[in-house]
């Protein structure tokens, strides 16, 4: 469950961090190996690189290599945090008297980071490779031809139908546990709740007595019923509709 809660917290913060990787990646390549003033700066500074990356290649650039980050981030974070608290969890980061130990917490922390980095390398790679690609008149750095799927394969709708489940299931596991209790509550004689007013006070005292984990318990069955539904409903759904265009024309 470490393993799982991390690696989806780190995923769902990847969405919304993304597209400052795409510029980091730009920034950092850009002038490699070049004297300063020697070469064109294509951007100025940060937000002037989030203007120009929209603008040439379009919004949709500013999430390039998107696919690759959530399984990096998945990967990394998921071993990186849940290796370390599954040690927390363990007692080894305490001593035989309770005593919380340093050298211990270090310890577990060098070893779930190297191992963490060494897995998420190969896919950190393919991520650099594809948020670097530009139009050419923003080009830095060495431009990699990778093409994860062919234009209009069914592969492309698979693909974001998994970050989208991925997307679903964080957002909407803290109502489906809400749904769950208040269904379930006991009631008196004219059917009314003993332990929730509503949805929202559900909500409240979840997250006010069990903490924020809480509002996530079961999201790793979540995600294995919702996801794959979700995954199959999105893929089917442009598949037919690309079968209804081809022989409708």
């Amino acid at each position: 469950m470490d393993f799982l809660m991390s690696g989806l917290a780190a995923c769902g913060a990847c969405v919304f961090t993304n597209p400052l990787e795409v510029v980091k990646t730009r920034m950092q390549l850009q002038g490699e190996l070049q004297a300063p003033g020697t070469y064109q700066r294509h951007y100025r500074n940060v937000f002037h690189a989030f203007f120009t990356i929209g603008k040439v290649d379009g919004l949709a650039a500013l999430q390039k290599g998107l696919g690759p980050a959530l399984v990096y981030q998945f990967l990394m974070n998921g071993i990186r945090l849940g290796t370390y608290g599954l040690a927390d969890s363990s007692g080894y980061l305490h001593t035989a008297e309770g005593i919380h130990s340093p050298v211990r917490s270090a310890a577990a922390g060098a070893l779930a980071g190297v191992t963490g980095a060494y897995l998420g390398s190969p896919i950190y790679m393919v991520k650099t490779h594809l948020q670097a690609q530009a139009a050419s008149e923003i080009a830095v750095g060495h431009q990699y031809k990778h093409k994860i799927f062919p234009p209009q394969s069914w592969k492309v709708a698979l693909a974001a139908a998994m970050v989208s489940g991925i997307a679903v299931v964080l957002s909407m596991t803290p109502f489906d546990v809400a749904s769950t209790r208040l269904y379930n509550q006991p009631t008196d004689v004219q059917g009314k709740g003993l332990m929730y007013r509503g949805i929202l006070d559900a909500l409240l005292q979840t997250a006010r007595k069990e903490g924020i984990f809480g509002m996530y318990k079961g999201i790793g069955a979540s995600y294995f019923r919702l996801g794959p539904h979700t995954i199959l409903s999105l893929f089917f759904w442009d598949q037919l509709r690309f079968l209804y265009h081809t022989y409708t024309k």
